[in-house]
């Protein structure tokens, strides 16, 4: 979704909630981006009940924090189940994925840069 500038990130200095920029989508996931730099990204997502994500892994560690609903999240086969307002560390080269037992948005925050640390 793009906004009036073209661009695919929200609008710089104008506030906005949010939990209501994205909407549940019947049978689908739903993700916009926020901002999306070479050094990093922060996506707001929405899974519909029923729904998730493939297993995959990240070469960065990535912050989720759950903004409505709740969801279950596996990290290197360990289950985490998160609610409203909680957040985990998905940290780098980790096996993970997502199930929406119920309709749950989240807020999903890479980091890119400092690993040459």
């Amino acid at each position: 979704m793009l906004n009036h500038t073209g661009k695919s990130e929200l609008e710089k200095s104008k506030a906005h909630i949010i939990v209501e920029i994205i909407e549940y989508i019947p049978n689908a996931v739903v993700s916009k981006t926020i901002i999306k730099k070479s050094t990093g990204n922060i996506t707001v997502s929405s899974f519909d009940a029923g729904e998730e994500l493939a297993e995959k892994i990240s070469p960065f560690d990535n912050y989720i924090q759950i903004i409505d609903g709740s969801a279950e999240l596996i990290i290197n086969e360990v289950k985490f189940k998160l609610n409203l307002g909680e957040g985990i560390i998905i940290p780098a080269h980790a096996r993970h994925n997502f199930t929406a037992n119920e309709q749950f948005k989240m807020i999903s925050t890479i980091i890119k840069s400092g690993y040459e640390e």
